[in-house]
């Protein structure tokens, strides 16, 4: 589908001078296992530029299971994730209002249990980004990613997660006129 939408329409890099971000995120950890249900919530800084097009990621994130709301997360399941880390990412637009993010960082895990352990301290995260910009150019997205180690570790689990994302530009956060 990102095929054929690249050839009706022409995908371009960041436009100059797109703002910083600070973006919350809320979904599913581990949303392709049934067993271990958890919600997942992201707090990201989004830089404006750090190499061309080329933008810096700060995130923390961190699970919980949502126990009586879910009623699946008694005993055991309950993993208890945290991350903590950075990495970078390119916003590609296809026309005004959709905006493609890939993204790739390295982050400190802690938490787990013999359900979920990621199996080493360092993971890696890689994740693709769709999102709709508003006129503000705040953005509504849709991110799936994947946690993992790459094999550092003695085994390497990986986790998915989907997570809704809002993201405003930084400096909206401080401007007094609004």
């Amino acid at each position: 589908m990102l095929l054929v939408c690249a050839a009706v329409v022409e995908a371009r890099p960041a436009h100059a001078g797109d703002p910083a971000f600070l973006s919350i995120g809320v979904g599913s950890f581990g949303w392709n296992n049934p067993t271990d249900p958890q919600t997942e919530v992201r707090l990201e800084y989004r830089g404006e530029k750090l190499l061309n097009s080329v933008k810096p990621l700060i995130a923390l994130g961190g699970t919980y299971c949502p126990g009586e709301i879910i009623n699946s997360c008694e005993g055991s399941g309950t993993t208890g994730n945290g991350f903590f880390g950075g990495g970078a990412l390119m916003d590609f637009f296809f026309g005004h209002r959709i905006v493609v993010s890939p993204s790739f960082g390295a982050f400190y895990y802690i938490g787990g249990n013999k359900d979920l352990d990621l199996d080493y301290p360092l993971e890696f995260r890689m994740q693709l980004e769709f999102g709709y910009r508003f006129d503000d150019r705040s953005r509504l997205s849709l991110g799936v990613s994947r946690y993992e180690n790459f094999g550092l570790g003695d085994s390497n689990p990986g986790v998915e997660s989907a997570i809704i994302y809002y993201s405003m530009p930084f400096d909206m956060l401080f401007d007094r006129k609004r």
